[in-house]
């Protein structure tokens, strides 16, 4: 089955009850059982319910994995997956990377014994100088964010096998549409699903997918153990996400490309940040693992002008100043002090989250109110 088939249909089947196409919404918390332990495969919503369990199956469908895992937040989803690791563990990651996850990362687990090394991996022969006896698990973003950075998943997996360590991938800025990393080697994908998977910005969610039974059944009781689930209402959400999750995502991409053009071309803009640009520093991985270059561009001004920058996001109509990404709506951040200001300004300035950077999410709108949007918001 082909992917554009696979988010409409992939693992899913119709409900046996009557025959919906789509999986209801099973609002409930607890099952009735005939006799104790006697039940019908579910018996308690944190550890099952329908609704998500189709939804966890087409997570693993698009990604090409085997077992799919939904949870409260991609925050929820990171968080399980560190809590694989035991105290005196140690972590390479991206430097470039969500500023939330960098707060999870040095503000919750660091403070129960488990090490961070946050590197520039662009040249992944970069990580093995970090790799110990100690190390368990390799986490990389690619495309980054917000610097849109482009990390070789074949390559970072190879040193992950050499060494036996775990490689998670946050693939939420590509989507499967674009990358499938456990194709490449990973054995962990990540999602943010509040941004493309759901693609609508009404729902906050989170995602891993894997192939190894092993994994699963350990992130399977970390996910009931803990509790960080989601609900039925939004596991229906995010079901009718994904089966437009190909079309949306075409359009994102040629939108992507017109808008970082524009800005490429535009005289008060010093600096655009896309790969699908012949002079990104990793273009050729892009074009190698990726199937197109998505809808997210980050630029600066010219003078890193901190006030300039402000003026220009309050200033767009088009696209609105807001948290998030991947809905069908243009959104425009300013990283330095929204997404990413949890990282201290001298470590988000060492890989060029300035004062000046903005993020733009490229919706669905028209291309040409886009650009000029944006022409009369830059001036």
């Amino acid at each position: 089955m082909k992917f554009n088939t696979k988010t409409i249909h992939g693992g899913q089947e119709h409900d046996p009850a009557y025959g919906s196409v789509m999986p209801p919404i099973y609002q409930t918390s607890t099952y009735a059982q005939s006799t104790p332990g006697g039940h019908k495969g579910y018996e308690y919503s944190r550890t099952h319910n329908p609704t998500r369990n189709a939804l966890e199956n087409a997570f693993a469908s698009i990604e090409n994995g085997t077992y799919g895992l939904a949870f409260a937040s991609g925050l929820a989803a990171i968080d399980a997956v560190i809590k694989l690791l035991e105290p005196g563990d140690e972590v390479i990651s991206t430097n470039d990377l969500y500023g939330g996850t960098y707060r999870l990362f040095t503000k919750v687990f660091e403070g129960f014994g488990i090490k961070f090394h946050f590197i520039g991996m662009e040249n992944a022969g970069n990580i093995e100088q970090y790799v110990n006896d100690n190390t368990k698990l390799i986490w990389v973003e690619t495309p980054t964010n917000p610097m849109m950075n482009v990390i070789d998943i074949k390559a970072t997996a190879d040193i992950a096998r050499q060494h036996n360590l775990l490689l998670a991938v946050d693939n939420t800025f590509a989507t499967p549409y674009l990358q499938r990393p456990l194709d490449l080697g990973a054995d962990i994908v990540m999602h943010s699903a509040t941004k493309y998977l759901g693609g609508h910005s009404d729902l906050v969610m989170g995602a891993l997918v894997v192939k190894d039974k092993e994994l699963a059944e350990r992130l399977y009781f970390i996910q009931n153990a803990s509790g960080a689930v989601c609900g039925p209402q939004d596991s229906f959400l995010a079901l009718r996400g994904i089966k437009t999750l190909h079309v949306r995502m075409q359009r994102h991409c040629e939108n992507g490309k017109a808008v970082a053009n524009y800005l490429a071309s535009h005289p008060k803009i010093e600096k655009v940040y896309w790969p699908g640009f012949e002079d990104h520093p990793n273009h050729d991985v892009a074009k190698a693992q990726m199937d197109d270059f998505g809808g997210m561009v980050s630029f600066t001004t010219k003078g890193n002008n901190y006030e300039e920058a402000i003026k220009i996001v309050e200033n767009l109509k088009v696209f609105t100043l807001a948290e998030s990404l991947g809905g069908v709506e243009s959104l425009a951040g300013h990283p330095a002090s929204m997404t990413h200001a949890s990282i201290p300004k001298e470590e988000r300035e060492k890989t060029g989250v300035v004062d000046s950077l903005i993020r733009l999410s490229v919706g669905i709108e028209d291309e040409d109110d886009l650009i000029a949007d944006l022409e009369q918001a830059i001036g």
